[in-house]
């Protein structure tokens, strides 16, 4: 299942992640690993609480 909440996420060579949501959006700046956890936790939070569950 294709979500659409995150276009792109790179790595730059200082540690930073460069991350863009739809190819139109602005690129934001994530300073380090925890920065993208934190934005990894944010999505898997927005995917199950909007998600409907047929069980």
């Amino acid at each position: 299942m294709h979500h659409q909440l995150l276009h792109t996420a790179v790595l730059t060579p200082t540690g930073q992640w460069l991350v863009q949501h739809r190819p139109e959006s602005p690129v934001r700046v994530l300073d380090g690993a925890t920065a993208m956890v934190d934005l990894a936790a944010a999505i898997q939070h927005q995917i199950r609480t909007t998600r409907n569950d047929t069980r």
